[in-house]
């Protein structure tokens, strides 16, 4: 493949991308004081204390298919199926697991330790695409020893799937009338934020379920139902200890990102084994969901091993808490079905931009909103002859027909299937687009609506670019991944670390990188 060389029409300097930085939300501020107001954060006592309500509890249900006496044969893109193929023999009884939602032949070899043509099926098995869940694979018992394998927490309950969509954040802290009802801290990106804002913002943000957000800042701080047990947590709701890490925003942050690598790990199969503080490693069950995984990755940064266990128990640990608060979540998803629904494939796109103008790619894959999120998030910025945060007369368009259901902090949300639900279906999130000329919220948008011009606005940036990201019933799509980002023919491969990669069209390669080098720059043709 060749890179792509274009006449430069203006000296490009350093684009700019999304900092590198721990987030893209605002730092702290000492703000000048008002008369009598309280800087950092506060409790402010109610004169009546709210009685709480909570869902019953319901009997749980078990999601797991039972394994059947079904033939298997070798089928995969690889190894296509031949007539009178003689069956493996194992030496070791074979393992038989059924595909989950958001499976790729990759993932699930990465996590029982084995080479992607060693798992068989009487399905035909993709190389790389989603394997539709429920599908019997039969699988080298290679692996020794493990982890706990208890599926505690559902896939739709750790994104912000359709599954949390009606749930009333405010509603259910004021009627919980512990100390986050009263309390807020003063925010440079927002100001002063209370601390049902702070979770909704950071909720919607981030793509992460409120429920399990208020329920997490519970059981280790006891800050929704009630007070603080102690000092630390007082200072660090989350437990995790921090000098610059204090307060319910900063610590559900850490918390965030922590959900983000377990989940977001296990489904590209990078993340196999966790580790404790004291160093002890454990490998994970290989036959666990994405959602388990982030509990357990999240539990296991500050909690030793037995610990751990005991957290997890789901009779005694976070999810049977989780269950008396919230109701029983596998109910919920059983009735939300799986986040990856059989035969998934993205809508066409077209590149962000309009046609015959020059822009750069700028950003490779890296993560969607946080720094440790899902590589699904790439950069553009407009060629200009000025580096920073300057003012762009060029128009971001619209990559595919859509209902604009958020526009607001540099923020632009197109939900493609129209229902006004971020949580279902594709959505596509446009960051740091300019006040100035902003689609207005509840537009419909075509193909190449004008939305409005990059900026810096909404985040951490170091100059004027867009930052894109995609996804689908809550749950970000990575760009390099089983449901790759391909924008007017372009598909983006990620690169040796995040920032980094390529656009690859034909024998056409666009190589990220943050300043103007003539591999970088890309126009969209007319007729894309």
């Amino acid at each position: 493949m060749k890179s792509a060389i274009f006449p430069l029409t203006a000296l490009v300097l350093i684009l700019g991308a999304c900092n590198a930085s721990p987030s893209l939300w605002g730092v702290y501020l000492t703000p000048t004081p008002a008369p009598g107001e309280i800087l950092s954060t506060e409790i402010i006592q109610p004169s009546v204390t709210p009685t709480r309500t909570q869902e019953p509890a319901t009997p749980t249900i078990t999601l797991t298919p039972q394994p059947t006496n079904t033939p298997v044969v070798a089928l995969t893109e690889d190894y296509p199926a031949i007539e009178n193929t003689t069956f493996p023999v194992f030496d070791i009884p074979p393992v038989l697991y059924y595909s989950q939602s958001g499976d790729t032949l990759p993932a699930v070899a990465a996590r029982f330790g084995v080479n992607p043509s060693e798992i068989t099926s009487s399905k035909s098995l993709p190389k790389t695409d989603l394997i539709d869940s429920g599908i019997l694979l039969v699988i080298p018992d290679k692996l020794t020893e493990y982890g706990p394998n208890t599926q505690i927490m559902p896939d739709s309950e750790i994104v912000f799937s359709v599954a949390a969509a009606d749930f009333d954040i405010y509603s259910f802290v004021e009627q919980a009338g512990g100390d986050l009802s009263n309390y807020r801290e003063y925010l440079s990106s927002t100001g002063w934020t209370t601390g049902a804002q702070a979770i909704d913002r950071i909720s919607k943000e981030n793509s992460i379920n409120p429920r399990l957000l208020l329920a997490i800042l519970d059981f280790e701080g006891n800050w929704v139902t009630g007070s603080p047990n102690d000092f630390l947590h007082k200072q660090y709701p989350m437990g995790f200890e921090s000098e610059f890490e204090k307060g319910i925003f900063r610590q559900t942050v850490i918390a965030v990102n922590q959900l983000y690598i377990g989940y977001y790990g296990w489904r590209a199969g990078t993340l196999t084994e966790i580790t404790f503080p004291d160093g002890e490693t454990i490998r994970i069950a290989p036959d666990l969901n994405a959602g388990s995984v982030a509990l357990q990755y999240l539990f296991a940064n500050h909690y030793n091993k037995t610990d751990w266990q005991r957290i997890l128990d789901p009779n005694v640990g976070f999810p049977a808490m989780y269950t008396e608060q919230y109701g029983d979540p596998w109910q919920r998803a059983q009735s939300v079905g799986p986040v990856f629904p059989p035969g998934l494939s993205q809508l066409q796109m077209v590149l962000p931009f309009e046609p015959n103008r020059e822009w750069a790619y700028t950003g490779g894959p890296h993560g969607a909103w946080e720094h440790d999120g899902p590589l699904a998030a790439i950069d553009f910025a407009p060629s200009t002859d000025k580096a920073g945060c300057t003012e762009s007369e060029k128009w971001l368009v619209a990559a595919a027909p859509g209902l604009v259901i958020r526009s607001s902090k540099g923020v632009v949300v197109l939900d493609l299937d129209g229902d006004g639900h971020e949580e279902t279906g594709w959505n596509i999130m446009y960051l740091h687009v300019d006040t100035k000329d902003r689609v207005r919220l509840d537009t419909w948008v075509e193909v190449d609506t004008r939305i409005g011009h990059a900026s810096c606005e909404g985040g951490v940036s170091t100059g004027t670019h867009l930052h894109i990201a995609r996804k689908y019933n809550g749950e970000w799509v990575l760009a390099d991944g089983p449901l790759p980002f391909i924008l007017s023919g372009y598909t983006i491969y990620n690169g040796d670390e995040p920032y980094l990669g390529t656009m690859v069209k034909g024998d056409v390669t666009i190589v990220a990188n943050p300043v103007g080098r003539a591999s970088s720059v890309i126009f969209r043709e007319s007729d894309e």
